[in-house]
């Protein structure tokens, strides 16, 4: 009995956490927007979210935080017509995160290297959005701001995670 307890309270503390962390990250990315015209999206700090939620929480944890956030933001930034790439762009982007950097978490290449996967996975993800959504060329337009954002977010999420890993 007291086993099953303990699972469930870590499994409350965890949805609680990603709760948080994607309340956190919708409105960071909110608050620091770019709007890139020539795209008709923009750049923002969800990867970070994201990234910091994979390392701390795993696959499927990161997966949901990954998809809620880029849904959500989205939703409220006025980019609807992104919000199902979104959701399936970023959250395949924590899920991947989480799993390659559940292999050996202790280890900052590790880290990185999964970070490296969910970036080329968004970068991907978003190339095919922006040339379903409108033309090749657009795709092709938003690929160097994209890799911007990701590692942007690395860097921010490789400043954060020590802080809340500590706490956690």
């Amino acid at each position: 009995m007291e086993n099953n307890q303990t699972l469930g309270t870590k499994r409350i503390k965890e949805l609680s956490l990603s709760s948080v962390l994607v309340a956190v990250t919708v409105v960071i990315s909110r608050v620091f927007i770019i709007p890139v015209p020539l795209t008709h999206g923009y750049i923002n700090l969800c990867d970070a979210g994201i990234f910091v939620a994979a390392l701390l929480l795993g696959p499927k944890l990161g997966g949901l935080v990954g998809g809620t956030t880029g849904f959500l933001l989205d939703l409220l930034a006025g980019y609807g017509q992104y919000m199902i790439f979104s959701l399936i762009v970023h959250g395949l982007e924590g899920f991947l995160v989480g799993l390659v950097a559940k292999q050996n978490s202790n280890h900052t290449v590790v880290k990185i290297g999964a970070m490296s996967v969910g970036i080329l996975v968004m970068v991907g993800g978003y190339f095919i959005a922006d040339t379903i959504l409108y033309t090749a060329a657009t795709g092709f337009i938003g690929i160097p701001m994209n890799i911007v954002q990701g590692i942007v977010g690395m860097v921010v999420s490789m400043m954060i995670y020590p802080l809340l890993k500590r706490r956690i």
